[in-house]
Formats: structure tokens, C-alpha cells, sequence
């Protein structure tokens, strides 16, 4: 394959409505893999970085780092997949390979920086263009492989959603024994729930009101709270071991710390655009952890899935037609999805 453009659908600008395109994807080098997309998931972070809101993007952008497909076509030295693996990418498609966290699994930390699926530059200085989009061509080292025990649909979030949680949730070892509390069940939260109750941690979501209670008690959970209701967090005072914070706005931190356990560590995988502040008080009695993760490694990314794959934890979907993306934006923004939506590639 030459270099050639192929169908996606792109913010031409900060703020403008996606609309379809066509975008430039490189050679396929010794290493790479193209991948014919089937499936791609749409992540708050889309919207968050069409929108400008983690800083000033580059367009046109093509968002989309929740991808699922099949390999068409093989670089002359690659070694892991084959044309018509079921393969997967996340966040990260480039880093610099050799700092002591690359060297470590854990290339989310890169020292030099990732180089992100889109909406960045990789090391030819070319922009990276994402997953809405018919195809992309991808080093072997930064594709994984989605199990057969997984449809790509259901898989494609996990490529994001499922590493966010499954990292820190691995991280703080949650399982038997350990109280997790989910906060938010939306796109990320919904896999907390799944992914704490497989690792065997008595789980909790606190959410602004009881309207998905049903729901979140079918995915695993085992209490569910309103975080409206002011009595819930006397209620849950100093309950939790492990706290993840799946939500993009700012939070009273101190409230929330408030329900940890002596050691206990409140996690924020969310990133909201506004800063928050903090009366240390609330960490200092307990010795408790405010801290932050980061999606996961590559070698973490493909344990995720397996595991995934072995305990049937899919992504609870809405599949939609690619034209169909700015209405889902806006849905996601009014929280009215459960739980991901994923574009269907075959419509792009």
C-alpha cells in the first residue's frame, strides 16, 4: 500500500460539527499493520479535544482511539499478527521505546510523551489521524489482539474505557476483601462495575441520582448511592479502600475523601477542563491517596482484554451509523447513552 487517503469523519475546526472527509494514511512500513476498522467507540475525550477543551487541537481532526478491526495488510517484518487477525488499538500508536517506563510495560508514562492516536504528530512529523475513519496503519508493537471470546463491537471500548479501569483497579489491587466505590456510571464507570466485581471486590456506585440503580446492580455492583442525597456521605463515611472517579467534572474532593478507609486512595481517571481544589487536612488524616491513572500499557492493554474475554465482559453499547456522531456527542454530553456509543466503520 501507498500512501493513500481513505474515508473518516473529521472536526475541520475547534467546536464544528464532524462531517465526512477523507485523510492521508502512510505506507505500510516493515513493522506496521493496516487495519480495516469495523468498529469504533466514541470517548468524552473526543469531544473534550474537538472541542478544544484540553487545549488547542489540530485540524482537521479525526478523534477516535477505541479501535477494533482486522489486519489487511502486513509490513515484510512483522511478527505478531497476520492478515485477518482480530486486532485492537487504544491511545497510543508511538513512543520513544526506551526510557525506564516504556521499557517497563508501562509506555503510558513515556518520558519523551506518547504520540497519541490522533490529534498529535509522530516521529516523521506527520499528524496522526484516528479511529473514524475506513482504515489505519499501525506498528505491530502498539496492536493488540481481541480474543475470539470477544465481538469487535462490544470490544472496541475496552481499547480506552476498559485499560482506564482495569489499570488502577490491577494498581490498588481491588479484589477479595476490598470495598471499591465506582463514582459515575457512564462509559468508563459501567466497566469499573464489571471489571471490580470480576476481580472479586465488593463494589459501590455513587452517582448523582438512583436512575440507572437497575442497572448498575446488573453490572456487578453491589450498593448504589446518590451523591445528591446529602445523607449518603455520612452514611459511607470512611467505607471505601479504593475510590475511582470515572467523571469529567470537578468533584468535591474532600467529600469523597472523606469515605476513604485509613490508607485508602481516591483514583481519578476522569479529567475534567477545570482545576479543583483541595484542603489537605482531608489527605493528611487517614494518610490517605488522592492520585491519578492513566490508561495502561500495551502488554496491560492485551491482559485486559483477555481477561475481559475470559470472565464475558463486553462493553454495554449503542451502535450508531457514522452520520449519526455529532447527535451522539451531544447525547453524551446530556448523559443519555448506555453506555458507549461505537460507530459503525462500514458506514464511514
Amino acid at each position: 500500500m501507498t500512501v493513500t487517503q481513505v474515508a473518516a469523519y473529521a472536526a475541520p475546526a475547534a467546536k464544528a460539527p464532524l462531517e465526512r472527509t477523507t485523510v492521508p494514511r502512510r505506507p505500510v512500513g516493515a513493522h506496521d499493520v493496516l487495519i480495516d476498522i469495523k468498529y469504533a467507540g466514541i470517548c468524552h475525550s473526543d469531544i473534550h479535544q474537538v472541542r478544544d477543551g484540553w487545549g488547542e487541537g489540530l485540524y482537521p481532526m479525526v478523534p477516535g482511539h477505541e479501535i477494533a478491526g482486522v489486519v489487511a495488510e502486513v509490513g515484510p517484518e512483522v511478527t505478531r499478527f497476520a492478515v485477518g487477525d482480530r486486532v485492537g488499538v487504544g491511545c497510543i500508536v508511538d513512543t520513544c521505546r526506551t526510557c525506564e517506563y516504556c521499557l517497563a510495560g508501562q509506555e503510558q508514562y513515556c518520558v519523551e510523551g506518547i504520540t497519541g492516536t490522533y490529534n498529535a504528530v509522530d516521529r516523521q512529523g506527520e499528524r496522526t489521524y484516528g479511529g473514524y475513519s475506513s482504515h489505519i496503519v499501525v506498528d505491530e508493537n502498539y496492536t493488540v489482539r481481541i480474543p475470539d471470546g470477544l465481538a469487535l463491537d462490544v470490544a472496541a471500548p475496552l481499547l480506552c474505557a476498559g485499560i482506564t479501569l482495569y489499570s488502577p483497579l490491577k494498581h490498588w489491587q481491588a479484589g477479595p476483601g476490598k470495598k471499591v466505590a465506582v463514582v459515575g456510571l457512564g462509559g468508563l464507570g459501567h466497566m469499573g462495575v464489571k471489571i471490580a466485581h470480576a476481580l472479586g471486590a465488593e463494589v459501590t456506585v455513587l452517582s448523582q441520582s438512583l436512575r440507572k440503580r437497575e442497572d448498575g446492580l446488573k453490572l456487578g455492583a453491589s450498593h448504589y448511592y446518590a451523591t445528591s442525597d446529602e445523607t449518603t456521605f455520612e452514611k459511607l463515611a470512611g467505607s471505601f479502600d479504593l475510590i475511582l472517579s470515572t467523571v469529567s467534572a470537578p468533584l468535591d474532593l474532600g467529600a469523597y475523601l472523606g469515605l476513604l478507609r485509613v490508607d485508602g486512595a481516591l483514583v481519578n481517571v476522569g479529567a475534567p477542563e477545570e482545576p479543583v481544589a483541595l484542603n489537605l487536612f482531608s489527605v493528611i488524616g487517614g494518610r490517605k491517596t488522592l492520585a491519578g491513572s492513566m490508561i495502561g500499557g500495551i502488554a496491560e492493554t492485551q491482559e485486559m482484554l483477555d481477561f475481559c474475554a475470559e470472565h464475558g465482559l463486553g462493553s454495554e453499547i449503542e451502535l450508531i451509523r457514522a452520520d449519526e456522531v455529532n447527535e451522539a456527542y451531544e447525547r453524551v454530553l446530556a448523559s443519555d447513552v448506555r453506555y458507549r456509543f461505537v460507530i459503525d466503520a462500514s458506514t464511514i
